[in-house]
C-alpha cells in the first residue's frame, strides 16, 4: 500500500536474483558546484577526474543504458571525461536544482527501471545496486550503518512522480511522500562520502 516501507534483512541480497526487465544508471553530474567554488566533476581523482571514477563505478554496475546530465562547466567536462558508453543529457535549467535533472534524465528512460546515482560520490558499490534491484517495490533506497543515502531505485510506476520534481532534495521528498511503497535495503558501512565542500572533499581523499 502506498506509504508502507519494507526492510530487507541484511543477508536477504546474498545471490541477488536475475534482474527483472531492464535497468537504466543515471548519474547527475550538472550542478554548478557552487559551495564548492569550481567544477566538482573535474577534481582530480586517483590519476584521473572525480567524474570519470563515478563513470567507472556505474559502468561496472552492468546497466542496460547509462545517462549522464551534464551543465555546469560542460563543455570542459566533455573535453576532460571520458563518457564512453554514456548517453549525455544536457540540462539547461542545472542552476534551478538536480530536480530538473532528474526529469531531463528520467523522460530519456526507455528501461523499466532506474537507478539514480551522484556524480560525486564514487564509493557506492555496484553490490548495493545489485541489492536495490532486488528490492520488491517501485521505489528503494539504501539504509546505511548511519541512515539512508543514495543510490535510489526508481520502478516505471514512479517515473511519473519523477518529472514532476522541482528544486534541491527533490527526490527524498518525493521518497517521503507516502505516494509510493518504498523499500529500504541494508548496506553495511557508511553513506559514501559526495562532495558538496573543500572538506568533503579532502575526507574522499583521505578515505582512499
Amino acid at each position: 500500500m502506498p506509504g508502507q516501507v519494507h526492510g530487507l534483512s541484511p543477508r536477504s541480497g546474498i545471490g541477488f536474483p536475475p534482474r527483472e526487465g531492464t535497468v537504466t544508471g543515471l548519474v547527475l553530474a550538472a550542478g554548478g558546484s557552487l559551495r564548492l567554488g569550481e567544477a566538482k566533476q573535474l577534481l582530480p581523482y586517483r590519476g584521473r577526474t572525480l567524474l570519470d571514477a563515478t563513470l567507472d563505478m556505474a559502468r561496472a554496475c552492468g546497466f542496460d543504458e547509462l545517462l549522464v546530465t551534464l551543465g555546469g562547466s560542460a563543455a570542459e567536462v566533455r573535453a576532460r571525461v571520458d563518457l564512453t558508453g554514456c548517453t549525455v543529457i544536457d540540462n539547461a535549467a542545472f542552476s534551478s536544482g538536480c530536480g530538473s535533472s532528474i526529469r531531463s534524465g528520467a523522460a530519456a528512460v526507455t528501461t523499466d527501471a532506474l537507478v539514480l546515482l551522484l556524480g560525486d560520490q564514487p564509493g557506492v558499490q555496484p553490490s548495493s545496486v545489485d541489492a536495490l534491484l532486488a528490492a520488491p517495490t517501485p521505489l528503494a533506497v539504501c539504509r546505511y550503518d548511519d541512515g539512508l543515502g543514495h543510490p535510489f531505485l526508481f520502478r516505471r510506476p514512479v517515473f511519473a512522480g519523477l518529472l514532476g520534481l522541482h528544486g534541491d532534495k527533490a527526490v527524498w521528498k518525493l521518497l517521503h511522500s507516502g505516494r509510493y511503497p518504498v523499500t529500504e535495503v541494508p548496506v553495511v558501512g557508511r553513506v559514501p562520502i559526495d562532495v558538496d565542500t573543500a572538506a568533503d572533499y579532502q575526507r574522499l581523499l583521505e578515505s582512499q
